[in-house]
């Protein structure tokens, strides 16, 4: 790659800037300027909410699906995203620590490069309320206790970097104070939590709502619940399917401003095993889901997520005209950084010795927004 000078303006940055990459196609140097950018310039996305890819479920994971594993990140890569956090949703305890056997020893062995790396597991489930369980199996839940959780996660303590629970389940209000002396991140989802009980979880240490409005009472003008607690608390930032069918547009725009854009929220795929492959009948443990146009349902009805990578989430609150295409981008690639208390580039200096190709740019020609790798762009 040859030396190139670039324009863009940088997510959370006032203003344009100008950039010199060097011969090897990193950032030696970043400086403001009046000149007309281009588009932006952001890290790669980061999803903390996928539960499998290309055919796998990331609780059906046995010894020997590392080739799996390495084609899905591959495939992630592709789609513009850096890293993510395999999801564990609710399962037997038995195949859960078989998932995280296979998975700390994938990670640890993984060193490919242009390949999308598992930056941890998010445990979701299976200490959640049997009445907003979705489509997690009943038969699997269990009780919120520290016990359970030591049973569940046991020498995995490192590996696991979030767990979702329904914080009503924990009368003694130890779960969540044990899980965050571990240095894991507490959400709060699948629950039937009052505000009051929401309040109590995150003055214990819970910082992170799953999937905003999705399996949990909807904001009401009397009660608001674990998402009205969520919104209104400093520090707590919920994650955010934005695909049009988990929240409805109307709704989207509103949550985007009730949640003061990434001061509140940050994007998710929340994508299933499909993920990758075209729309069908595929197997969920012992049932079947369907996915139309991406969007999985079991044979019920029941919502069950999405077969949508996560930048389309960004593009979609852009192009539908939900927020400001600079919001959309730094919701998806800055903002999950910020939830689980990461770096991110929040300066223009913090780009200087990145690499482009591990980059994007976004263009933005007033009514849609699109992406490349910045290193194909150069």
């Amino acid at each position: 790659m040859s030396a190139a000078v670039l324009t863009v303006r940088l997510p959370g940055c006032p203003g344009a800037y100008r950039l010199t990459a060097d011969g090897a196609g990193r950032i030696a140097a970043i400086a403001p300027c009046d000149d007309s950018p281009s588009g932006w310039l952001s890290p790669a996305g980061i999803d903390l909410q996928i539960n499998g890819g290309l055919g796998l479920a990331f609780p059906d994971l046995q010894p020997g699906d590392e080739p799996k594993l390495a084609a899905i990140g591959d495939w992630l890569w592709q789609q513009g995203v850096e890293g993510y956090l395999p999801t564990l949703v609710t399962a037997s305890l038995v195949d859960v620590r078989r998932s995280l056997a296979v998975l700390a020893a994938f990670q640890a062995t993984d060193t490919a490069p242009q390949r999308s790396r598992i930056l941890g597991v998010h445990l979701e489930g299976p200490c959640l309320a049997a009445p907003k369980r979705g489509a997690h199996p009943e038969q699997h839940l269990q009780p919120l206790t520290v016990p359970l959780l030591e049973q569940l996660i046991g020498p995995y303590a490192e590996l696991v970097r979030i767990v979702t629970l329904a914080p009503e389940l924990d009368p003694m209000e130890d779960a969540v104070p044990w899980l965050r002396q571990r240095g894991i991140v507490v959400s709060l989802g699948h629950s039937l939590a009052t505000e009051a009980e929401a309040r109590v979880a995150f003055a214990c240490g819970a910082t992170m709502v799953t999937h905003a409005f999705n399996a949990m009472p909807p904001l009401h003008h009397r009660e608001t619940g674990l998402l009205g607690a969520a919104l209104t608390t400093p520090g707590v930032r919920c994650g955010v399917i934005a695909d049009g069918e988990h929240i409805g547009c109307t709704m989207l725009t509103l949550l985007l401003r009730a949640g003061q854009g990434c001061e509140h929220l940050f994007l998710v795929s929340d994508a299933l095993a499909p993920l990758g492959l075209p729309d069908g009948r595929y197997p969920w443990d012992e049932r079947i889901m369907t996915v139309t146009n991406g969007t999985c349902r079991l044979e019920d009805g029941t919502l069950s997520g999405t077969t949508r990578p996560l930048l389309d989430g960004s593009l979609n609150l852009a192009n539908w005209g939900i927020c400001d295409p600079e919001t959309a981008i730094a919701l998806a690639t800055i903002a999950p950084r910020q939830a689980m208390g990461w770096a991110a580039p929040t300066r223009p200096e913090d780009y200087v010795s990145r690499s482009l190709g591990e980059l994007l740019h976004w263009t933005w020609d007033g009514s849609r927004l699109a992406w490349t790798r910045a290193g194909q762009w150069a």
